[in-house]
């Protein structure tokens, strides 16, 4: 009897979430009626696509949405959806997504060689839906230095701006840096501008001021869904050639759903069809890897079959270091993400972040991007930071003295790096991270600007706005060092005027703000127009095509280059008169 009520309840608790999961879908459908499960996907009902988007994030979905004005796009993007998924959505569960080691987890996390925990975006919108939501264009010169066309880059920015960024509500201890940079000597004040300015200034944000984040994701909508296909948790593994004429060319690409049952799409006969990566700095390189571009010799070694010989895939990497010094605070301060910045001519930027989050199980305290709650683990030295650290961590961090989350950071990082790095395939599966090595701090001038930033946080911890915010006189040395090592957190090192001690800090504290690039450099894996060397109807149009890392966040770049390369795009097959 027993047994069988049992069966009856499990009976109908399935038709029960099956009934929910479909209602869940419809809704989707209703809402978002380009979106769809990659398992809907059936080979023999779809019409071959004038493009196949192999990524929908940060680049993809403006680039989509753009392309389907006239044309017939597919997008297929390995991770979910962000639409109502909490943990993307608001500002105080930041840093729940990146924590978050799931399978479905918005956020992949790797490690690089150097022992820097780093995270790659796995959801639809890409970076826009795990970052630290600040939004600020390119400088001038970083525009000039690609070739794009102005009038078009003026275009596109205003186009992502007007449907998703906006100005923030400064917060306390975003005005505290404001003032502490100005006092310091970082000037001058530029008020509120998406632009890139030497000196200090409010950047946009993607955060509106209900705390609710908008992503690349929204600017699908802009699209004609009669034209725009997008599926969710689609795998592409491999891009399909045809090498049978002398120069291959790209003609569909093999992916797997969310069942792992594999499926074929492909593109249009037509010699204006393209396949279009757009998976990312790690993403891209390792696609064009397992597809058999790339360098002969490594992938002999994994036995896939050679299209075309290129030595510089995957090389190229760059990540901007990132080191921070927290700041212990009389009280609890507002919770901030990046507001203020301080542009130095130095190349490096000042920022800050602050505050506690809470989840639905419990409270979790973190101190903004550079929390242990996310895994940066930043007063360990980069060689010790493994896994196993990150797990003994996790399991001892109810230990940790509560004044350690009663505070905030103020953090510097490098804008360009010479330091330079590679990546590399462990296998030839997919959803293996490949081996990514970034060399933080190899090139010395690197150092000498971490130097540099470390002693203007100094001056600005020293400034009338901070000594108003920060611990009084109770809290001596020892307790503060005491604590930061049960805590897991930086305190200003103790000797700033000694060159050789802060260029050691900067090595044991570095950590990562995900502003990694490179891998498809332009020159020497894809053209001007970002289409891969050696091969046709195949190109990349995201940030492993750049040298470096645009203004203080990439991604108004990342989203402008989106929404630039489809106009361009379109204007080179219409002309102006399809008025676009």
């Amino acid at each position: 009897m027993a047994a069988n009520f049992g069966e009856l309840f499990l009976t109908i608790l399935l038709i029960v979430c099956l009934t929910v999961s479909s209602q869940g879908r419809e809704m989707m459908e209703k809402k978002y009626p380009y979106l769809r499960l990659a398992s809907s996907f059936s080979s023999a009902k779809a019409r071959g696509y004038d493009y196949i988007i192999v990524g929908g994030g940060t680049a993809g979905c403006p680039l989509a949405a753009t392309l389907s004005e006239k044309y017939r796009v597919l997008v297929l993007e390995r991770g979910g959806s962000p639409h109502g998924n909490l943990n993307v959505s608001y500002l105080q569960n930041f840093h729940i997504s990146l924590a978050d080691t799931s399978p479905k987890s918005p956020s992949q996390a790797f490690i690089s060689t150097d022992g820097v925990i780093n995270a790659r975006a796995r959801v639809l919108g890409g970076g826009t839906c795990i970052n630290a939501g600040f939004y600020s264009r390119a400088s001038p010169s970083f525009v000039m230095a690609k070739g794009w066309n102005l009038e078009l880059v003026n275009e596109s920015y205003p186009w992502v701006e007007k449907q998703i960024v906006q100005f923030p509500e400064l917060a306390p201890w975003q005005v505290a840096l404001k003032n502490g940079l100005l006092e310091a000597g970082v000037s001058p004040f530029n008020g509120y501008t998406f632009d890139h300015i030497y000196g200090t200034k409010i950047g946009g944000t993607i955060f509106d001021k209900n705390g609710f984040r908008h992503t690349a994701a929204d600017l699908l909508a802009a699209g004609n869904p009669k034209n725009l296909r997008v599926l969710l948790h689609a795998t592409v593994q491999k891009i399909i050639f045809n090498t049978r004429s002398p120069r291959p060319y790209a003609v569909g690409v093999l992916f797997k759903d969310e069942n792992g049952r594999r499926h074929k799409a492909f593109l249009h006969a037509g010699r204006h069809s393209e396949i279009i990566l757009s998976s990312g700095a790690i993403g891209s390189p390792q696609l064009l890897l397992l597809s058999g571009i790339g360098p002969k010799q490594d992938l002999q070694r994994l036995r896939v079959p050679l299209v075309v010989n290129n030595e510089f895939v995957g090389k190229g990497m760059s990540d901007n270091p990132m080191n921070t010094i927290f700041i212990p605070t009389k009280g609890h301060v507002e919770q901030s993400l990046i507001q203020s910045v301080g542009i130095t001519k130095m190349g490096s930027f000042i920022e800050a972040s602050n505050g506690f989050g809470q989840s639905s199980d419990s409270i979790h305290w973190h101190h903004g991007i550079s929390s242990a709650e996310i895994g940066q683990l930043s007063t360990i030295p980069p060689k010790l930071r493994t896994l196993e650290a990150a797990q003994r961590y996790a399991k001892t961090k109810h230990e940790i003295p509560r004044e350690a989350f009663q505070g905030g950071f103020i953090l510097e990082k490098i804008d360009g790096p010479l330091s330079r790095g590679h990546l590399q395939l462990i296998n030839t599966d997919i959803d293996t991270n490949p081996n990514i090595t970034f060399n933080y701090f190899k090139h010395p001038r690197d150092l000498r600007r971490c130097v540099y930033g470390i002693r203007t946080i100094e001056k600005i911890i020293n400034t009338n706005q901070f000594s108003n915010l920060a611990e009084d006189d109770s809290y001596t040395i020892n307790m503060l060092l005491n604590m930061s090592v049960k805590a897991n957190v930086n305190f200003i090192p103790k000797h700033t005027n000694d060159t050789v001690s802060l260029e050691q800090f900067c090595r044991d504290t570095v950590i990562t703000i995900w502003h990694y690039h490179g891998g498809c450099h332009v020159g020497k894996v894809v053209d001007r127009d970002y289409r891969v060397l050696g091969a046709s109807r195949l190109r990349v149009v995201d940030g492993s095509t750049f040298a470096t890392s645009p203004g203080t966040n990439p991604q108004a770049t990342v989203m402008m280059m989106g929404r630039y390369m489809g106009l361009k795009m379109l204007r080179e097959r219409l002309g102006r008169r399809a008025g676009v």
